[in-house]
């Protein structure tokens, strides 16, 4: 019996310690950015004011929505006529964005590349936000592929939603211009917002960025994010690849870099391997998580689609901030010989020998001179090589990130004509 009373009271103090230090994680989970606050759930916000912006109450005042048709389905969705510009949201006073949807008919990913998505804050002169719109809503180049991750939601391939909080202190404007030739009968939307008495303390703006290189330049790093100046954070971004089709190498080596707060040569962070920093390893399947996925892998046409964000990874940066990604590929000697004499863009820089002798990396580009791949020779006793080359590929991105003010300075994102080369397997080299 008193065994038994011992046991019973050491496991109600265990049971004790464990309650209290599940209320300590719940009182200090401020720091936790991979934590909800579920008491925001059921607690009063009173200086919160729930609106939506939508067809049906495109100015999103209170007491104005369901005008038309006598309260009945009248205005669910419009039309976008080529080279028009349709403003979405249009308020002034401090808030947060926090929910958009959308869907359009129609949603080739030729026309999804040629809709561009603009936000302005604080009546800004140029966009926060400058993107085509499938790419910045995950449906990356163009490509309508069910998704459910922490920042965006794709149920059925046909619906867009956005769930990143979108802060501003005096105004916000979201507007689609339609780039096209074509003609969009159908596009529906709503923007979820709330409206505050003042501006939230050290609220940062959110910004997303569109790039694309057609080819990629041999030996540069594609530029995901061209450097930013100021204070915020890099929250993560969307990819795209379309394989050079004459290069028939493993295109996926090139590692992250960021540089941070004055970085010039050498950056602060760098990863392993395009795929390394997406979670995968030794390729890129298919796979969609929370953080981050790969949403196609089409070796037949070349399409490569995969994203990654830096939510449980805070990236912060406190004057400036760049990111890019290594064009690295990786072959074998008979493949590289053969890239070689077709005139392939290819240069080796590093090969990773395997054999009965165990195991020997070669780095060209420390060597001087610095060899040629057809005077290097397989040493004895290893069989079997791996050859990293510098390539060139199509690749196009969206960088998301915060900044501290509502302009980021960046060049306006390329034409239409530019941004739909490489969709839908039309790869031809040009």
């Amino acid at each position: 019996m008193i065994y038994n009373q011992k046991i019973k009271l050491s496991i109600a103090w265990i049971l004790s310690i464990a309650v209290f230090a599940f209320a300590g994680c719940i009182e200090n989970n401020d720091d936790d950015d991979t934590s909800s606050d579920r008491t925001a759930l059921y607690t009063k916000q009173p200086n919160k004011q729930s609106r939506w912006a939508s067809f049906e109450n495109p100015t999103a005042e209170k007491g104005k929505a369901g005008l038309e048709n006598k309260g009945a389905k009248g205005h669910a969705f419009d039309s976008i006529k080529p080279g028009e510009t349709k403003v979405l949201l249009d308020v002034h006073g401090s808030g947060v964005v926090n929910r958009m949807w959308m869907t359009m008919n129609p949603r080739s990913p030729e026309l999804l590349r040629s809709l561009r998505i603009e936000m302005f804050w604080d009546d800004a002169t140029t966009p926060a936000v400058s993107a085509p719109l499938g790419d910045f809503f995950c449906h990356i180049l163009g490509q309508g592929v069910p998704v459910d991750n922490e920042l965006f939601s794709n149920p059925n391939g046909n619906a867009f939603n956005c769930y990143i909080p979108m802060p501003f202190e005096k105004a916000a404007r979201i507007s689609v211009v339609n780039d096209s030739e074509t003609t969009f009968i159908q596009f529906y939307y709503d923007v979820n917002f709330y409206l505050v008495d003042r501006p939230e303390e050290d609220a940062l703006y959110f910004h997303a960025y569109w790039r694309h290189e057609r080819w990629t330049e041999l030996g540069k790093d594609y530029e995901i994010l061209p450097q930013i100046k100021g204070e915020g954070r890099y929250l993560g971004t969307h990819i795209g690849v379309v394989v050079r089709p004459d290069n028939i190498g493993w295109w996926g080596e090139g590692g992250l870099k960021v540089y941070l707060d004055g970085d010039t040569e050498h950056p602060t962070l760098m990863g392993t391997g395009t795929e390394d920093y997406m979670g995968a390893a030794w390729g890129m399947p298919v796979f969609k998580s929370r953080y981050q996925g790969c949403l196609i892998t089409d070796n037949k046409r070349g399409l490569h689609a995969f994203y990654r964000y830096h939510v449980p990874d805070p990236i912060y940066f406190h004057s400036d901030c760049r990111v890019t990604m290594q064009q690295i590929g990786c072959t074998h000697w008979e493949t590289a010989h053969a890239l070689m004499k077709k005139g392939v863009p290819f240069k080796a820089h590093s090969i990773f020998f395997v054999g009965e002798a165990g195991t020997k990396f070669v780095r060209l580009l420390d060597m001087d001179p610095t060899p040629e791949l057809k005077d290097i020779s397989v040493p004895e006793g290893f069989e079997h090589e791996y050859i990293f080359y510098y390539r060139t590929d199509d690749w196009s991105s969206v960088a998301f990130f915060y900044l501290d003010k509502p302009e980021n300075g960046l060049p306006k994102i390329a034409d239409k004509d530019d941004r739909i080369l490489g969709i839908e397997g039309n790869i031809q080299v040009k």
